[in-house]
């Protein structure tokens, strides 16, 4: 498949709802919806069908509707639905309508009825295996089961038993009568309902049947006047029985089905069937762990609902599947982030600097911008004293070539303080580097010393004042672009995802960091503040790194 590039392509399916609305197809509206099943937590694909669905009727004064289809128990819950409902609103759509399949299920079945009053549906008593194998091949037709030719009247006896609960699970499906000699497999005689006695959670014991997918979801959109269905591509050869439906039935409504490429993230996995697998087997904490591709997981690594949108918007509507780099993910983030974070001070493996000729009492309260471009954030105090911290890699005994940080003999400049001059290493009996002793130029807050000129600009916290803070380093979650093509995906786990540094030391003015706020700690990367961080210990995640041309705003 094609790699994405960052330019969005043209996007058919504005074309295709701007020539109905010319043309006053669906009498001039627009009504889409989004219709998850609520049987684990949304993932980056999903925020593409959201974006599109809600998108299109933005764009067009149309209506939007959040839809649950619901329809099969065993594997759905409430905490999924909230989940969902959270992940959509955090985005920014607001719903016109929140439905469930299930508001449907008495209207469901009496469509069943009229299917079978035309000789359009049969109960059928094979087993799923045998379905299977009457069902034929892509290359060999289908055969019939003995039960396609059962009287309209028996038919009708036996689904009215199957709702009152007379059979066991399986003993009977309802299937549609359409061509077992389809060369579309979906066509032939495709199941539209089954028993299963499994407690709902919204209708509780009420029905012992459910409705299937194809059959519900077309019925569904009818119901609720949907006029352009827009789904992915794997549904292409369903819309013949999406149309068969709705053309038996005669529904007052015809919604039009549109469908368009999935979301193929490199680096990622977006089966809910995996990611729970990851869940349970507990490779990640949770379905919000900030490696998983949830909305919830990339809200905890401190994603935005705008970054996220304009990802969807640049890898464009089309009709080819194709690989999307994650670098075109993480090339959005920097960008919203780089534009609107805050900035902030973080030493995450801290080296003692004592600034020999800084009295020993004194504490200055130095303003620093919260953002180098934008004064409407105003500034921030940084304390600053005799005792503070720098990174342990900006300190070098033997530097490399073209090296701009602290060396002994030399001088740097501390961001928004002094420049200060590397005179002595002190080590311990191992040899290990334990502090720095420094001079600082009391004459250059602010400005540059006079007939010189430091070698760089590194970053610090005043040891007394600093914070302490546990800093997550998140990486990709698989090793290889394409997991899903493993034989296990399981495999190829990358094992070095999540480095959890402990000892670190944030500036003061983060005791007010909030969830929401998003942070650039200087020279490190964007960073946002975790739900697990308390009065004692701040949680930082890291986002994403800084850009690799060297972006330290």
């Amino acid at each position: 498949m094609q790699k994405t590039e960052l330019s969005a392509p043209a996007h058919f399916i504005r074309q295709i709802v701007a020539n109905d609305l010319q043309s006053s197809k669906h009498n001039g509206n627009v009504v889409t919806r989004f219709p998850p099943e609520p049987n684990g937590y949304l993932h980056i694909g999903h925020a593409k069908s959201i974006c599109l669905n809600f998108g299109t009727a933005l764009e067009n004064n149309g209506k939007c509707n959040l839809r649950f289809d619901d329809t099969n128990p065993e594997k759905e819950s409430i905490e999924y639905m909230e989940s969902i409902k959270r992940d959509v609103a955090w985005l920014g759509f607001e719903w016109t309508r929140l439905c469930h399949a299930s508001d449907y299920f008495e209207q469901l079945y009496q469509y069943a009825v009229d299917l079978i009053k035309q000789n359009l549906a049969y109960v059928d008593s094979l087993s799923a295996e045998d379905i299977r194998l009457y069902r034929g091949t892509l290359t060999q037709p289908g055969r019939e089961s003995p039960d396609r030719n059962r009287s309209i009247e028996e038919n009708l006896d036996l689904f009215s038993r199957m709702r009152a609960g007379e059979f066991a699970d399986g003993q009977y499906v309802l299937r549609a009568k359409i061509d077992m000699a389809s060369p579309n497999i979906n066509l032939r005689d495709p199941a539209i309902y089954r028993i299963r006695r499994v407690h709902h959670q919204r209708t509780g014991d009420a029905w012992c049947i459910y409705p299937m997918y194809d059959y519900t979801h077309c019925i569904s959109d009818a119901i609720e006047g949907i006029t352009h269905s827009l789904c992915t591509l794997e549904f292409e050869d369903h819309r013949p029985l999406y149309d068969w439906v709705l053309d038996k039935l005669q529904t007052p409504c015809h919604p039009q089905q549109i469908e368009f490429a999935r979301l193929q993230l490199e680096y990622t996995i977006v089966s809910k069937r995996k990611l729970n697998q990851l869940v349970t087997e507990k490779h990640v904490s949770g379905w919000d762990d900030p490696r998983m591709p949830t909305i919830a997981g990339l809200r905890r690594a401190g994603f935005t609902p705008q970054a996220i949108k304009d990802f969807c918007e640049r890898i464009g509507i089309t009709k080819q599947n194709s690989w999307i780099e994650m670098g075109v993910l993480e090339y959005c983030i920097r960008e919203d982030l780089n534009t609107n974070a805050f900035r902030a001070m973080a030493v995450l493996n801290p080296l003692r600097i004592v600034i020999t000729n800084y009295p020993d009492d004194k504490v200055e309260q130095l303003e620093v911008s919260n953002h180098p471009q934008k004064e409407a954030y105003g500034k921030r105090i940084v304390p600053f004293s005799k005792t503070i911290l720098i990174e342990r890699d900006d300190f070098s005994e033997n530097p490399p070539p073209k090296y701009k940080r602290l060396i002994q003999g030399e001088e740097v400049r501390l961001r928004g303080a002094y420049v200060i001059r590397c005179n002595d290493v002190i080590k311990n009996d191992a040899d290990d580097i334990i502090e720095l002793h420094c001079t600082y130029d009391e004459n250059t807050l602010g400005k540059n010393p006079e007939g010189r000129k430091a070698k760089g600009v590194i970053h610090w916290v005043s040891q007394a004042q600093s914070l302490p803070a546990e800093i997550r380093l998140y990486d990709r979650l698989f090793t290889v672009p394409q997991p899903d093509n493993e034989d296990n995906f399981l495999d190829v786990v990358n094992p070095h995802s999540l480095q959890i540094l402990r000892d670190c030391r944030v500036e003061a003015s983060l005791h007010s960091a909030t969830l929401e706020n998003r942070y650039q700690f200087e020279r490190t990367g964007y960073f946002c503040l975790d739900l697990d961080s308390t009065c004692d210990k701040l949680v930082f995640n890291r986002t994403v790194t800084l850009r690799d041309n060297g972006e330290k705003d």
